[in-house]
């Protein structure tokens, strides 16, 4: 994993974008000033560059192929995987105010999400400070290594859902919603629902490719 170009560009931001990447809800009083902000900009900015990455790297792999190593390469795992090997769990450890009402730094490291959304707070500030161009560069560079293990060692999404929703205490079910094309050459639309609440929709060739893409959908908005 190559995350120089990326940790230089963080180490270049200026003062005010990276303690606004690094400063948890719980730290403010003003919620607007907090990393949610630029962890939703990350995350668009995240997802384009790895897009476009992969569709000029990719020129064989249909629209399908390209959505299953999309998700996996830019999954909550993946960003806490780069997140880590950027020493974000340092900078947040160092960013944590002395007050008694502010979430320790510690406690927020030990849950699922903190870690990859500032990881996506940088990336969105690092966009904000240096442009498109120069931030996929370095994001490409820096999430390579999840690609290839998208690419090399595909997660099967149903059952990372399954394992999601397990700890969760909930179950996921299936649904075909529909059918179209000849009968040699069938694509199946399916819906993935949790608790009664639609949570990703997929299409295939096959029921159990539909489900497939479904399951990832449903990850990438149960996983933040």
């Amino acid at each position: 994993m190559s995350v120089e170009g990326l940790a230089d560009l963080v180490a270049e931001l200026p003062d005010e974008l990276r303690r606004l990447a690094l400063t948890h809800s719980s730290w403010t009083e003003d919620q607007p000033l907090s990393y949610e902000r630029l962890a939703y900009l990350g995350d668009s900015v995240l997802a384009l560059a790895i897009a476009a990455g992969i569709y000029e790297r990719f020129p064989e792999v249909d629209a399908g192929g390209l959505t299953r190593i999309h998700n996996q390469a830019v999954s909550g795992a993946s960003c806490a995987a780069v997140g880590r090997e950027l020493a974000v769990p340092a900078m947040l450890e160092a960013a944590e105010p002395d007050s008694e009402d502010a979430i320790p730094a510690e406690v927020l490291l030990a849950g699922s999400r903190p870690l990859p959304e500032v990881t996506e707070a940088l990336i969105g500030a690092c966009f904000l400070a240096f442009g498109f161009d120069r931030v996929a560069a370095a994001v490409g560079a820096a999430f390579d290594e999840q690609v290839e293990v998208a690419v090399e060692a595909p997660v099967d999404a149903k059952s990372r859902l399954q394992e999601l929703l397990a700890r969760r205490g909930a179950r996921v079910t299936y649904a075909v919603t529909g059918e179209s094309g000849p009968a040699h050459q069938r694509t199946f639309e399916v819906e993935a629902t949790v608790d009664g609440e639609r949570v990703g929709t997929g299409a295939g060739r096959s029921k159990k490719a539909a489900e497939q893409m479904a399951a990832e959908q449903a990850l990438k908005r149960l996983e933040g």
